[in-house]
Order: C-alpha cells, then structure tokens, then sequence
C-alpha cells in the first residue's frame, strides 16, 4: 500500500504524525456503479503525484507528519463496519491523532461520527454532498451509505450543502432551514457564511465527492449534474476551518476507473488542502 503523499520518512511515521489516514475499502450497501471499494487505494496512488508544496498558502502542511492506518477490511455486515470503524478512530483520537477516514462508500462515515460525538461536546457535522441521505432504513438496512446522515441526526446537529438529489420520503426527516440547495448556490457565496453560522464550535465534515460537479468529478457511484466546483468548495472550507474547530473529517464515495485518473487526484488534492487549512497556523 502506498502511504498518503509517498512522503519521506519521518513524516509519514505513526509516533511523529498529528495526522492519521485511516482507509475504509468498504462497499457493501452501494446501489449503483460499485467500485467505491477501490477508491482509497486510488486517491493514495494519485497522492504520489502531487506536488507537495501549496501555493495558495505558501505552505508544506505534511510537515506536521501524515501517517496512513493499515485499512480496515472488516465487511461482513453493515453494522460491523460501523462498529469497527467507531472502534479505530477512538483509538486514534486517545493516541493524540487528527484522523481522516477515505472511503469506501459513505456508510464508513458513521462510525466516525459516532467516534467525535463520544469525544466532543458542542459537535455538529457538515455534509458536502448531492445526496440528501435521510432514509431511516434502506435495503434492510439502517446503515446503508443511503442513511447516513438519518444517523448522524441522532447524533448532533447537521448542515447539508449542495444537495440536489433524494426521496420525497426523505422531507419528514429534513430541515429545510439546514440545507442548502444546489440551485440556490449558483449565482451568489451568501449560502456560505449562512451555513457557517448553523455550525456549532466543534464541526466534522463529511465529503461524498458526488456533491462535486461530475464535470470535474465523474468517478463516484452516483454522479449527478448541478454540483459544486473546486474553487468555490475550496473558498467555504476555509472559511470553515478558519472558524471552527474542525476535529476530524472524511473523503467518500471515489469509484475510479482505468480511463480517468483525474477525479482520483482531485480527491487526493483536495484532502492535502483540508488539512493545509487546519494546520496553517502551525506551518506558517
């Protein structure tokens, strides 16, 4: 396995990293295009391409140390991913780690989730995203990627951003106040600082790479017109982290293909350019 940026040791050690990728090769529920299970092995591929110097900041974020997990494989059912995903990533948070989760489905999220939401008090999580996500249960299943953010509902509270796609049974458990359409961010960023001021002071996000533009990003399970591009994601990431205190995020839903190779390097990118934001005061 390639470790996230083929970075040179000591920067890629467990013991001198703030930082811990932890890949969830997981594709048990998708309904589509299958695939997302190769997905983290993809994004760390294109990682070893990318330059590892920023030029929006004039910074070296992997600096601070990006460590890669082993993978978690466990895929029996739903609900033991769930449940070893959780059990990793509060291992990690106890060993001082930032962790990053890259998937897999989006269902690998919510182990996660659960994780922060154990560990941090004034928690809420942003949703990047084409998919709404609210079913209460899909294919028998409460965990199913489909469900992802019912579950987290019952964790804390949640903004949803770019969303452009879902089930009229999914509108009883939506607050319209917390979304913000795809279709109403087009022509203005007043959408930006609206779903900042929703967020509580500790925030995880949560990025299913269908909430970008397939034009930019075919490669996912469920691509779907109308979506995000990179700099404006980029400009409200930073706002973001800039103010509050992102704890943890995850990358999903990356469905690579032999053709484009691309979509694998805007998530790998787009994972460095998290983490720069977060850690800038730190690397300046």
């Amino acid at each position: 396995m390639v470790h996230y940026g083929d970075l040179p040791k000591p920067f890629c050690d467990f013991e001198t990293s703030k930082v811990a990728i932890v890949p969830v090769p997981y594709d048990g529920t998708s309904t589509w295009i299958k695939g997302a299970d190769k997905g983290p092995e993809a994004l760390l591929d294109a990682s070893a391409n990318m330059e590892i110097y920023d030029i929006e900041t004039d910074s070296e974020v992997y600096k601070i140390g990006i460590y890669t997990d082993s993978p978690i494989t466990e895929d029996s059912t739903p609900e033991a991913m769930v449940k070893a995903v959780h059990e990793r990533i509060l291992t990690l948070i106890d060993s001082g780690k930032f962790t990053v989760i890259i998937g897999g489905e989006h269902s690998v999220s919510i182990g996660a989730i659960q994780a922060y939401a154990h560990k941090f008090e004034n928690l809420s999580v942003l949703q990047i995203d084409a998919h709404a996500d609210l079913r209460d249960s899909y294919e028998g299943s409460k965990y199913n990627h489909a469900c992802i953010m019912a579950r987290v509902k019952e964790l804390c509270p949640i903004v949803q951003v770019g969303i452009r796609s879902m089930d009229a049974e999914e509108k009883s458990n939506l607050d319209p106040n917390r979304v913000f359409w795809a279709h109403s961010m087009v022509n203005s960023d007043e959408w930006m600082d609206k779903a900042i001021n929703l967020l509580t002071g500790n925030v995880y996000i949560t990025i299913d790479l269908d909430g970008f533009d397939p034009s930019i990003l075919p490669s996912t399970g469920t691509p779907e017109p109308g979506g995000l591009m990179w700099y404006p994601t980029l400009k409200f990431l930073r706002k973001v982290i800039e103010s509050r205190n992102l704890v943890g995020f995850d990358i999903v839903e990356l469905c690579p293909n032999t053709v484009d190779k691309a979509s694998d390097f805007l998530a790998a990118k787009l994972l460095y350019k998290v983490l720069t934001y977060k850690f800038l005061n730190q690397i300046k």
